[in-house]
């Protein structure tokens, strides 16, 4: 390895290449900026550049700083599932089927809409700041939830909440770009990505055991002292040098595209989870929301080109190739599998299996997913390549998704773990080369907008795939139910309760039971093939992607 170089930036004179950052800002200043506010500590200067690099810690340094911020990290991915176990109970509690969906969906949203907004945000305050703030409003929206004594409020406490776990996410992603140098970038990644898994697996345990031995409430209150900790941690750990410019950090905040980006990004989540959910697709909230958003959508992308000095997201900057071909990789592929982790449950519920014993049989894309971020991780380090690495993540990807196609009622059990365990490698693997490549491809200091730009992407993709999957299958359903079972006595009443309940097949006649369970395979496999066809999308969009250098030093020398 190389020694680390002691300067701030590739100087601004050096021309792009295929395999250096392409993109460059004509607003960069001329001399190298000074750290404020207590987050200098050393920093590496180079002529040419304006934003300070940080000085690169050792191995256990970087395991305190990293490991105080996964804390969060950590607590917001169980946050995000320990939902799934405790909607039925808070619902119960206040009486309130209708508050079922809004708890998982008002999370989903202000986190969506919020991230993004978070890395040019700490550019100007600080990553620290940054991380304080998430780990505050997370803590206050738990507080809130633990409280709440009306459904609204404790909706309310999932926006909050969604808005610092949004943050922490995201944050955590900026920190370890500052403080890793590309050539190992992947694999911090993958450890950080285990420690979300993890949270992410644990969220439905723990919450169903709280719940059974202490109350829901408890499952929200136990979490803010950890919140705590991660802040003292935070607070002494993490000390990132910030840009200093004339203006003040208030002046240099784009409220005008912060406030668009988080109008559109709220209208079109808000539009896509209600369509075919809450309300039917004619509803005016959806037709109203999602028009609007394409129209503030376009309002955003004027501010960010014509009008910000300091853009939450350069948006010349998804023109390069290896940007918007990373970003739509991410899009496509999220999309894909988010779908398949909906419904492939319901293809063992259809098989006999019960809820818990279907939820359990995705724990191979899970453990797939974290060992494929990892090792493609390691195999960048020992290579100081990535593009190889996404065209082998993307052939896992397309296979097992192709494989998942050719499922029947009378598959084996043991196969679909195959199917799922790869399906985890290569979308694991995609997400740490994609943001590897994203990096790589700008200068140092746009890797935070870039990595915000591309949390915008993944966030709408799980949505639009959840959505677009749900509308194939319940469409085929419908139509297959009423062409095998339309001309019977009892089919206006039946076919109703069938799509309504998988527990309604058992109580079927003898005579309707198979052609029932042939009909939701059917709609399951055309549900399926529609993701299969993103994810080719996915293949065939990433290969525009570049080959760039990954430096073994912060000073990317």
């Amino acid at each position: 390895m190389a020694p680390p170089d002691e300067s701030n930036g590739i100087v601004a004179s050096t021309p792009a290449t295929e395999r250096t950052p392409l993109l460059r800002d004509g607003r960069q200043g001329g001399g190298a900026a000074e750290a404020q506010n207590g987050e200098a500590g050393s920093t590496q200067e180079v002529e040419g550049s304006d934003v300070p690099i940080a000085k690169e810690p050792n191995a256990k340094e970087l395991i305190l700083i990293l490991g105080s911020i996964w804390l969060g990290v950590f607590l917001a991915a169980l946050d995000t599932t320990i939902i799934a176990t405790l909607s039925a109970p808070i619902s119960s509690s206040f009486n309130s089927l209708s508050l079922l969906s809004w708890l998982a969906t008002s999370y989903l949203i202000s986190n969506a809409a919020f991230q993004p907004l978070s890395g040019r945000l700490t550019d100007i305050f600080s990553r620290r700041a940054g991380l304080l703030a998430s780990n505050i409003l997370f803590a206050i929206g738990n507080l809130i939830c633990g409280l709440a004594t009306s459904e609204w409020a404790i909706v309310l406490g999932r926006v909050v909440a969604g808005m610092g776990g949004g943050g922490l996410t995201a944050i955590s992603t900026f920190v370890t770009s500052d403080l890793v140098p590309l050539r190992r970038r992947g694999v911090w990644q993958g450890i950080g990505n285990i420690c979300y898994g993890m949270g992410s697996g644990l969220g439905g345990v723990f919450g169903g055991w709280i719940n059974d031995t202490l109350g829901w409430r408890w499952a929200f209150y136990i979490q803010i002292p950890f919140l705590v900790i991660s802040c003292i941690l935070v607070t002494f750990k993490v000390k990132i040098p910030v840009k200093e410019t004339d203006k003040s950090r208030i002046k240099r905040v784009d409220f005008l595209g912060a406030t668009t980006l988080v109008i559109t990004l709220v209208l079109l989540l808000l539009g896509l989870n209600a369509g075919g959910n809450q309300v039917p697709w004619t509803h005016p909230l959806v037709l109203t929301t999602l028009p609007l958003s394409v129209v503030s959508l376009g309002v955003f992308v004027y501010i960010e080109d014509k009008v910000a000095s300091e853009p939450v997201i350069p948006v010349r900057l998804l023109l390069d190739r290896t940007v918007w071909s990373a970003c739509l990789t991410n899009w496509f592929s999220t999309m894909a599998v988010f779908g398949l982790l909906l419904y492939l449950p319901l293809y063992f519920q259809i098989q006999g299996y019960s809820t818990t014993a279907a939820g359990a049989r995705l724990i191979p894309q899970a453990v797939g997913t974290a060992l494929g971020s990892l090792g493609s991780g390691i195999l960048m380090r020992a290579t100081g390549k990535y593009l190889v690495f996404n065209h082998i993540c993307m052939f896992f990807l397309v296979g097992s998704s192709a494989l998942i196609c050719t499922l029947t009622i009378s598959t084996p059990a043991w196969v679909p773990f195959i199917y799922f365990f790869f399906l985890g490698v290569g979308y694991g693997g995609m997400l740490t080369v994609t943001l590897v490549a994203l990096i790589s491809a700008v200068e140092h200091k746009h890797q935070a907008v870039i990595t915000s730009a591309s949390y915008a992407f993944r966030s709408t993709g799980s949505t639009m795939g959840i959505t677009l999957a749900s509308t194939v299958f319940q469409n085929m359903l419908r139509s297959q139910l009423w062409s095998r079972f339309g001309d019977r006595d009892e089919a206006r009443e039946l076919i109703p309760k069938i799509r309504d309940s998988l527990d309604e097949i058992r109580k079927l006649p003898a005579d309707w039971q198979q052609g029932v369970l042939d009909a939701y395979m059917d709609s399951l496999r055309a549900a399926f093939i529609t993701l299969l066809v993103l994810s080719v999308l996915g293949a065939v969009v990433s290969v525009a992607m570049r080959e760039h250098k990954l430096h073994n030093n912060l000073a990317r020398k």
